[in-house]
């Protein structure tokens, strides 16, 4: 195996009185799509935002592409739960800012963001308001916003929890089409077990705060994986649950 894209170090983080992250370890490859999944309250989005460089842990490191990339937040393209989109910019301009924030010329920035409107399934929504878009397609204009930053790794924190089944069944179907077309690293916190296997390489299992890694289970599935539940998805399920199980 070659040299890891991502690789999270002995990562130790501790608030006042509230030890987070207990010594967390794992590294995603080039192109793999990693899941972490943990009980409520471990530290998913502290562990994240400490890959961010959101947070200096208090020792450990985060390293990409062989590189110390603590306290760094320019290798990473973040994308939250919900869309952020600015209700008074069209459709183009929002998935442009994040580009335009980082010193990229307005016009430049308009012009790499509208070339991904086709595979992102917006053509034709470049002058609309947020307010005309469904759920669905926010969140692609979201993730569109995030992806033309052209970062290294792209980090997704529940990037459809508010969506409703239907629409979130079908988003992830899109990303993991899109996503083989691209070639992202992305790592992704999800409190849902299915999500987790259906898009995954990997999922990387947290146990209770202070948080380390329980284990990490591999998902042997072919792609495209369908919405229908499987016999064999089913068992890595039932995999992953059986190791955020306490005991």
């Amino acid at each position: 195996m070659g040299e890891p894209k991502l690789r999270v170090q002995d990562v130790h983080l501790a608030f006042p009185g509230l030890p987070v992250l207990d010594g967390v370890s794992f590294d995603v490859a080039p192109g793999e799509f990693v899941s972490l999944i943990g009980p409520s309250g471990c530290g998913k989005s502290t562990l994240f935002d400490v890959v961010a460089g959101l947070h200096r842990p208090d020792a450990g490191r985060v390293v990409v592409d062989g590189r110390d990339a603590t306290g760094r937040v320019d290798p990473f393209a973040y994308m939250p739960q919900q869309d952020l989109l600015f209700p008074w910019r069209t459709v183009l301009d929002n998935t442009a800012l994040g580009l335009e924030v980082a010193g990229v010329p307005r016009r430049t920035a308009r012009r790499r963001a509208g070339e991904l409107f086709g595979a992102f399934g917006l053509a034709g929504f470049e002058g609309a308001r947020p307010a005309e878009l469904s759920g669905g397609m926010r969140q692609r204009a979201a993730l569109l916003r995030t992806v033309v930053q052209d970062r290294a790794v792209l980090l997704l924190d529940e990037p459809f929890g508010a969506l409703d089944s239907l629409t979130r069944a079908d988003l992830q179907t899109w990303l993991d089409d899109v996503r083989a077309g691209f070639g992202w690293t992305v790592l992704l916190i999800t409190h849902d077990i299915r999500e987790a296997v259906r898009l995954s390489d990997r999922v990387v299992v947290l146990g209770p705060r202070p948080t380390r890694v329980r284990c990490e289970i591999p998902v042997d599935l072919p792609r495209p994986r369908p919405q229908e539940a499987t016999a064999a998805a089913g068992a890595v399920e039932a995999e992953v649950l059986a190791a955020l199980r306490p005991g």
